[in-house]
């Protein structure tokens, strides 16, 4: 889809379609209200017979409004002024954009960037807007005989803004809008392809096409053989289970000077998580496939800070295997030693996320991060704890929490902070081993990032565990590309600062 800004009056726009919002109880926007006057009223008369009360997510479709240049008029329901917030502002444009879609407009000029969102500036409007149109709009099928999506006529999107002084914020919202909306898609892509295709060969070749399209942009990708020479046995206690091979793949991005600390991002990718030989109940395993979500949504965020060409470095390094059950497969109770050199104990081959990640959180040292964010789809229990609505945040530095808490809340991905204090520790303890891969039922999340808190002393650390946001169930069942929005968010705002 292309997008541009421009700043205009509703009544001059030669377009396929113009959008405006009507507020609860039948209440036009101001940009509504003037045009409502060039049209002697048009719009208040239909609107005084009942057809749109004005609740979010309402719709009415307009035609031969008078006085005008456009074929036609949409109206959205914003709901109640006072409560336009961000979630309100996010479902407002995507109905907006799928009924556009469907009723056959080829182009439209949105007014709805010009809501007033509670904290809200131009930039955010429409970058928000940018990113709710391409998610409204995207769809998977690439491995279907016959597309569910073969008609879409909506080419072309302008949102205007109220005066020409905010084109400029305009125009950078676009820039990144689109280019986080398309580091969404790729993590989407990634996580909806199944595990007979997106294989941790697949990733690596995927990071290897990455790197060949930009120069500055460099590609390292160690097999398992590498892995296990290394002394990385954590890693491999997972994948030797499978026949497909383990990789600990490696994207650097130079967008400033040398000597300028990276940015480190770290994503679990279990392409496919059966259990091992402590195997998943057969129901809903397919969505195993989205146990690389993590990797997914750092791939996505990669793709989108070096299409932003942000001036820092930025290294992303993925942890890919299959956890399957083998007669090579570990058992519950192996001891293996980690590339830290710490023993841990197997209670549970399930709990192989925290295995994989535990050698590459070791292995990322060698980069001397400035930070280091890991992203997986950890555990079961950050769903209990916070449902699906956010992500769960551990970190050993408080000023990155906050950093990335803040991010989120201006993605709209957010995040809800738990604790890793000491006294959770000792629930890893081992009659055998310096650990134990498993905490117990309580406090299961967090005793998981305890766990991955132990190989990451060396510098400043968070954990986002994104088994909740990751992907959806049931009619919408697919991943959601979170947390991209968060990250970018995150590495723009360092950029800022920088």
């Amino acid at each position: 889809m292309e997008y541009s800004v421009k700043s205009g009056n509703p009544e001059k726009q030669r377009t396929a379609c113009i959008v405006l919002g009507v507020f609860e109880p039948r209440k036009l926007t101001s940009t509504a209200e003037h045009l409502d006057s060039i049209a002697d009223g048009f719009i208040s008369n239909i609107l005084r017979r009942g057809d749109l009360e004005g609740k979010l997510g309402q719709v009415l479709l307009l035609h031969n409004v008078p006085n005008g240049l456009s074929d036609r008029v949409l109206l959205v329901g914003c709901g109640k002024e006072r409560e336009l917030g961000d979630a309100q502002y996010h479902k407002i444009i995507s109905t907006a954009i799928k009924t556009l879609n469907e009723t056959g407009s080829m182009e439209a000029v949105c007014f709805l960037s010009e809501l007033n969102v509670k904290g809200r500036d131009t930039l955010w409007k429409v970058k928000h807007a940018v990113e709710a149109s391409e998610e409204a709009l995207y769809s998977f099928d690439q491995l279907k005989t016959k597309s569910d999506t073969e008609r879409r006529p909506l080419r072309k999107l302008i949102f205007n803004v109220p005066t020409r002084r905010e084109l400029t914020e305009g125009e950078e919202g676009i820039k990144q809008g689109e280019a986080v909306a398309r580091g969404v898609s790729l993590a989407k892509n990634l996580a909806n392809l199944p595990g007979n295709i997106c294989t941790p060969t697949y990733l690596a070749d995927q990071a290897t096409e990455l790197a060949e399209e930009h120069d500055n942009v460099s590609v390292h990708i160690l097999d398992e053989f590498e892995i296990k020479e290394m002394g990385m046995g954590a890693f491999i206690a997972v994948s030797q289970g499978s026949e497909q091979p383990g990789m600990l793949i490696t994207l650097e991005y130079k967008g400033a000077d040398d000597d300028s600390k990276p940015i480190v991002l770290v994503g679990k990718g279990i392409t496919f998580d059966t259990g091992g030989i402590s195997l998943k109940p057969g129901a809903a395993m397919d969505e195993m496939k989205f146990d690389m979500g993590g990797a997914a949504s750092v791939f996505g965020t990669m793709q989108a800070v070096i299409e932003m060409e942000l001036p820092l470095n930025l290294v992303m390094v993925i942890a890919a295997a299959e956890n399957m059950p083998s007669s090579r497969a570990t058992r519950p109770g192996d001891i293996v030693t980690s590339l830290s050199g710490q023993s841990i104990e197997i209670l549970n081959t399930d709990a192989e996320g925290r295995l994989v990640l535990c050698d590459a959180l070791t292995y990322v040292s060698k980069f001397d991060p400035d930070v280091v964010i890991d992203v997986a789809t950890l555990t079961g229990a950050v769903i209990v704890a916070l449902g699906h609505k956010a992500s769960g945040l551990m970190s050993n530095h408080n000023p990155l929490a906050h950093d990335l808490l803040n991010a989120g809340d201006q993605a709209a991905d957010k995040a809800w902070r738990l604790p890793i204090w000491d006294e959770y520790q000792e629930q890893l303890d081992s009659n055998f081993a310096d650990m134990s891969n498993l905490g117990g039922p309580a406090a299961g999340s967090i005793t998981a990032a305890c766990f991955l808190s132990r190989f990451a002393r060396k510098y400043q650390w968070a954990h986002l565990d994104i088994a909740g946001t990751a992907w959806k169930k049931g009619k919408d069942k697919g991943g959601t590309g979170k947390p991209v929005p968060l990250l970018t968010q995150y590495i723009i705002n360092r950029s800022i600062v920088n």
